[in-house]
């Protein structure tokens, strides 16, 4: 009997930053209802987009 999940029946979620979508991780297994961006690169854009927007908005 094999062991493990396929990636395809792992949760998915939509990224808040870029919009693609992304699986659970391991590492995520105690947060997963906390995550909401698929990289430190999106998780970091947010705030550099919210920034930039509110400047141009002044």
């Amino acid at each position: 009997m094999p062991r493990g999940t396929r990636k395809s029946d792992l949760p998915q979620k939509t990224c808040a930053t870029c919009g693609r979508p992304f699986t659970w991780r391991k590492k995520w297994e105690k947060v997963w209802d906390e995550v909401r961006y698929c990289s430190d690169r999106c998780r970091n854009r947010r705030n550099v987009t919210r920034t930039k927007f509110n400047s141009e908005s002044r």
